[in-house]
């Protein structure tokens, strides 16, 4: 399972293989979603590549599908991964002065 803060994002990208472990081309771009968004949603980088941007912590599912059949069917590939979006932790501090006052 991925791990990411809710201050994070992290890109994510599908690489088609063929049975014989070698790149492959698709049919179209590959569809990205997160089973729960209040957790994780998604923004499209590009055909092969999209950005999940974390929100609440959680666990979801980033699920990636295409088509791999070149010509006129429709063969989807399903992959899912699992994430979990945890709360940022304190890691520094600041001391924050307030305002002068006159002394008594």
């Amino acid at each position: 399972m991925a791990r990411i803060t809710n201050e994070q994002q992290v890109k994510v990208t599908v690489r088609p293989l063929t049975a014989a472990g070698r790149p492959a081309r698709i049919d179209g771009e590959v569809e990205f979603i997160s089973t729960d968004e209040n957790v994780a949603t998604i923004s499209r980088i590009d055909a092969m590549s999209a950005m999940v941007i974390s929100g609440n912590p959680g666990v979801t599912q980033i699920v990636a599908t295409f088509d791999a059949d070149l010509g006129e069917g429709v063969r989807p590939v399903e992959m899912s991964g699992a994430l979990e979006v945890v709360e940022a932790e304190a890691e520094r501090g600041e001391i924050i002065f307030g305002t002068p006052e006159l002394k008594p």
